[in-house]
């Protein structure tokens, strides 16, 4: 017996997009980074999107299966990396490390934007700006300024509202079995 399974890529980009504006909204200066962009981080952010990609995994999509599997451990891992220090059980990595921790996702995500040309125009966007999100993450923490008018948290507040776009787009059009929300041409 052939079973529709569900579609787990909502969850995931809501779980992305959500927790990735909250922070970017501290990143732009607007409030400072406290319990609950933290708890978004662990629980939507990692586990929701953990729990994505496996269920990515058991409709066969290598592209989804690692995406939210490996986003969702990378929120896990900051997380850690900030309240650990916190508790006095670890040091606070220096700048430097912090930025090679930055690249090395950017460098991922780069990758996985070429994965991204044979998807959806929303897709490529969100992993688009989300390489570019990393290099100017990792730019800070090398140079250890923050570039002005907080210009990094605002491209990551469009790199988390591109992706709350997609899901909804994604719950939305398959409510109605049609577009109401245009996620662009699949490209060939």
């Amino acid at each position: 017996m052939d079973t529709k399974l569900a579609n787990p890529a909502p969850l995931g980009l809501m779980g992305f997009g959500m927790t990735t504006v909250l922070l970017n909204i501290h990143n732009a200066g607007f409030f400072p980074l406290g319990s609950m962009i933290l708890a978004m981080g662990l629980f939507y952010g990692g586990l929701a999107q953990v729990i994505a990609g496996v269920l990515e995994f058991k409709k066969g999509n290598t592209f989804g299966l690692t995406a939210f599997t490996s986003y969702g451990f990378f929120w896990i891992t900051l997380v850690t990396l900030l309240i650990l220090p916190k508790l006095g059980l670890a040091e606070e990595p220096p700048a430097a490390f912090m930025g090679c921790f930055l690249g090395m996702w950017g460098i991922f995500t780069a990758f996985m934007f070429v994965g991204t040309l044979k998807a959806n125009r929303a897709l490529q966007v969100i992993f688009g700006s989300l390489t570019i999100l990393f290099g100017l993450l990792a730019f800070e923490h090398f140079s250890g300024t923050k570039l002005p008018g907080g210009i990094t948290g605002w491209e990551g507040i469009f790199c988390g509202g591109s992706a709350i776009y997609l899901a909804m787009a994604e719950v939305i059009n398959e409510k109605f079995g049609r577009t109401v929300l245009p996620i662009g041409p699949v490209a060939g």
